[in-house]
């Protein structure tokens, strides 16, 4: 029987350019919007931090910039 991922969370480990899938899925939530960003979108997240934003503007906010 084949697993299908939709509608499922992702987990990822966050490397720098690129991330690592640990729990297959296809999205995972912002850190900052608590909106579900599909993988194919994902652009932005944080290595040390380990999370995923929606937007540069996201990821402004959670360094504190924005």
């Amino acid at each position: 029987m084949l697993m299908s991922h939709r509608n499922r969370l992702a987990r990822l480990h966050y490397l720098p350019g690129t991330y690592r899938v640990l729990v297959p899925g296809d999205h995972v939530v912002c850190a900052v919007t608590r909106q579900p960003i599909p993988l194919a979108d994902l652009r932005y997240w944080s290595v040390e931090r380990q999370e995923p934003y929606a937007s540069a503007e996201a990821s402004l906010m959670a360094e504190g910039q924005g």
